[in-house]
């Protein structure tokens, strides 16, 4: 599929960081993306994938401060709004009416599109030698992971770890029974060979906690690790960022 890119200018990040964004236009897809640097390293550096949650956009403030972590350690980091998220619709939707959407699009066809469009943007960032081919990560939790599961998948061998968590391959009525894919979900993170760090909140009222552990169970690496904290699935204490950035560090830096 040919693919036109359109780069915007450069901005500061951070102290230590740059921002740019792009649109990657294609025949299927329009995908809205940036891009973070860091200012002391040059040449192909590790790559981390960052997903952002419902009702959130790639410049969300847990993708901002992931970011600014990422490139601290010399790494960049790549954000793209999801479907039916950011600059792909001309305004915010409720969480009712996205679900509705991704839905109505069928959820096999929705964790497809993303996929690709991920690989697009990883794509993109090694052909312009700013990402290592060898060396990324992904992050996302609760939509992120609904996301990136397949993402991870569809990245192969140059995927080093993920860090996945707050979803479960059950939910409550808070979420659109056209979403349910048990099987499509566990199928995804068996074929995921890379370590996984999974943050479970404990008493998360959107996917119970049982649904959660075998989403756990599925994963395949010999060193992933569980983290839980108390609370409900908005409870996510602020030092659990610095663990997952350490994972992360762990793995590609």
């Amino acid at each position: 599929m040919s693919q036109h890119v359109v780069w915007s200018d450069c901005h500061a990040g951070s102290e230590h960081s740059t921002r740019r964004s792009f649109v990657i236009s294609g025949s299927h897809s329009t995908i809205p993306g940036t891009v973070w640097t860091s200012n002391g390293r040059s040449g192909a550096v590790p790559l981390v994938l960052l997903g952002h949650g419902g009702s959130g956009h790639r410049h969300s403030e847990r993708v901002l401060s992931m970011a600014d972590r990422i490139t601290s350690s010399g790494c960049a980091a790549v954000a793209i709004d999801g479907p039916f998220h950011g600059e792909r619709v001309a305004s915010p939707l409720q969480p009712v009416e996205y679900q509705r959407r991704m839905a109505a699009e069928g959820i096999g066809r929705v964790l497809d599109r993303m996929a690709d469009d991920w690989v697009a943007a990883r794509d993109l960032l090694v052909g312009v030698g700013t990402a290592d081919p060898t060396r990324q990560a992904y992050f996302g939790l609760s939509l992120g992971t609904r996301l990136g599961l397949a993402a991870a998948r569809a990245l192969g061998p140059g995927l080093r770890c993920a860090v996945f968590g707050k979803f479960g391959i059950r939910s409550t009525p808070a979420i659109h029974p056209g979403l349910h894919a048990p099987h499509r979900v566990l199928n995804d993170a068996s074929a995921i060979t890379a370590p996984i760090l999974f943050h479970l909140q404990w008493d998360d009222e959107i996917f119970p906690r049982s649904g959660q552990l075998q989403l756990f169970d599925a994963f395949v690496s010999p060193d992933n690790e569980l983290l839980g904290f108390a609370g409900g699935h908005r409870d996510t204490p602020e030092h659990a960022s610095a663990m997952w950035h350490e994972f992360i560090n762990r793995h590609i830096a």
